[in-house]
């Protein structure tokens, strides 16, 4: 039966809780933004430090022999490659009069194809003149090349296809030496052959003739090709614009930063699996969240609001201390300031009803920057507590991070509230926390979460802790002391049915 419900709840549990991915990675905007500010500044920085040297561009239209309708950009991408080769190199660096080498030459040159026939070649140099002359160079000397292949070519297949018909021609003359003078029908018992010949004399005579004008076509095709290669668009030298070129760089940062903070975001959100949800830290630490108080003071107009959350919260804890005889403890977890601030304002609320005294045990003395003045509560470390009178009320300060005497926390209080940044712990260590203050018999009456996400909309509620939460100690006292009626605790419609669905189980 356990194993069955144990198996459903894992089934019900996403592998990873998207709202709470999101939570997380809005909470870390300060690395992503950092980032994206970085990327900016880096991307505008490269180029101002680093612009672009001095370059040009030329245009030329190369026409091929092979040229189909539906090529795919082969023989463009061959003349790219071509481009890119020592003959070509050398050929411009000869027609520049240049000592550099080829090797070197091809790095400041690049061949694109626009289309199956245009090809741009950008060059770089010391200067704008340099690059315009080193771009005719280059594109003359690519011209020049390729009309000589174009040229062989074509002759070498115009004098494969003379070879061909001289080859028919010698046959040919084989044949009407065969033949001689005689006539189809001059001999009727040889007629078979003789007109054999006559039909293989006139077969040559065709592809003779075939042979011929395909040699014509093969030589009249290589003219179109010189006069169809030509620089369409002359030699110009390229200008940058500084201004352009910085915000191009620097949205480009921008966008590649901002990625890089989101994605080390999510991953560190995921791999760190920091609740942040005031329902997971609530499911984590097996107690509600009671109120929730903001990590700073704000904004002017959200300072108001955030004050008279904290007295409400004081007077809730106010009336817990005086309903009980128990003393209370405030353990922290990533926000000793907070928790020393919430001690002390709790002693100043209880201070006109007797003597109060502060216990202060987090690592450190934080409570000394924020010590009230003379008249207010007094304020011990806990190695003071045996000394202290059992008529004054204690409130113990401590804190619950790594590295806790957990045995050492029964001094602060037998019960306890714990004050939680979210975010701060790992689930594993909020469990710890649960696991160890359950083992020390330190009741969580409820949890302070610290730095909430304005966005969570989720319910810190457990509603089966009402032996421990604060909405149920009123109705405990009353039962002690003979007075009041039992009150049965309203649990939402799902709750119930989860509650009759384990009875029929069982």
């Amino acid at each position: 039966m356990t194993t069955n419900r144990t198996s459903e709840s894992s089934a019900g549990t996403p592998l990873i809780d998207l709202h709470a991915l999101v939570v997380a990675v809005r909470r870390r905007r300060r690395l992503w933004c950092a980032l994206a500010a970085i990327g900016f500044v880096l991307g505008a920085a490269v180029a101002v430090l680093m612009p672009p040297p001095p370059s040009a561009v030329t245009k030329v239209l190369v026409a091929h022999a092979e040229d189909q309708p539906n090529d795919t950009g082969t023989l463009i991408r061959t003349d790219i490659e071509v481009l890119g080769t020592t003959r070509i190199a050398k050929d411009a660096l000869n027609t520049l009069k240049s000592s550099e080498s080829a090797e070197d030459f091809m790095k400041d040159y690049r061949g694109s194809g626009l289309t199956n026939n245009v090809l741009q070649i950008d060059v770089a140099a010391d200067t704008d003149a340099q690059a315009v002359d080193r771009a005719k160079a280059l594109a003359d000397a690519f011209i020049a090349d390729h009309v000589r292949r174009m040229e062989a070519a074509a002759k070498a297949e115009s004098q494969a296809l003379l070879d061909q018909r001289d080859r028919m021609r010698e046959e040919l003359a084989r044949v009407n030496k065969q033949i001689g003078n005689r006539a189809p029908d001059s001999d009727p018992q040889a007629s078979a052959g003789i007109e054999t010949l006559f039909s293989r004399r006139a077969e040559l005579n065709s592809r003779i003739a075939d042979f011929d004008q395909r040699a014509a076509e093969a030589r009249t095709g290589t003219p179109k090709v010189v006069a169809g290669t030509q620089i369409v668009d002359a030699p110009r030298a390229v200008h940058h614009s500084l201004p352009k070129a910085a915000a191009t760089n620097a949205a480009i940062g921008l966008a590649l930063g901002l990625v890089l903070g989101l994605a080390l975001s999510a991953v560190g959100a995921v791999v760190a699996d920091r609740p942040v949800l005031r329902r997971d830290i609530s499911a984590n630490l097996g107690a509600s969240v009671i109120a929730e108080l903001p990590r700073r003071s704000g904004r002017p107009w959200r300072r108001k609001g955030a004050r008279t959350t904290r007295e409400r919260l004081t007077a809730t804890l106010a009336r817990t201390v005086r309903g009980s005889a128990e003393p209370l403890s405030l353990l922290e977890l990533g926000c000793p300031r907070a928790t020393g601030t919430l001690a002390l304002d709790l002693a100043g609320a209880l201070a006109a009803e007797g003597p109060v005294t502060v216990v202060d045990g987090l690592p450190g003395a934080p409570l000394i920057d924020l010590r009230p003045q003379q008249g207010g509560p007094k304020v011990v470390g806990s190695e003071h507590v045996a000394a202290l009178s059992p008529q004054d009320r204690r409130i113990g300060v401590g804190s619950v991070a790594p590295g806790t005497a957990w045995t050492d926390l029964q001094h602060l209080g037998t019960q306890t509230v714990l004050v939680v940044r979210a975010g701060h712990g790992s689930a594993a260590w909020l469990h710890t926390v649960a696991r160890q203050l359950a083992e020390q018999r330190i009741p969580v009456v409820g949890i302070v979460l610290i730095d909430p996400d304005p966005g969570d909309r989720t319910d810190g509620t457990l509603w089966d802790g009402l032996h421990t939460a604060l909405r149920g100690r009123g109705e405990r006292t009353a039962r002690q002391n003979g007075t009041g009626t039992r009150r049965t605790e309203r649990k939402p419609a799902w709750a119930s049915r989860g509650a009759d669905n384990d009875q029929e189980a069982r």
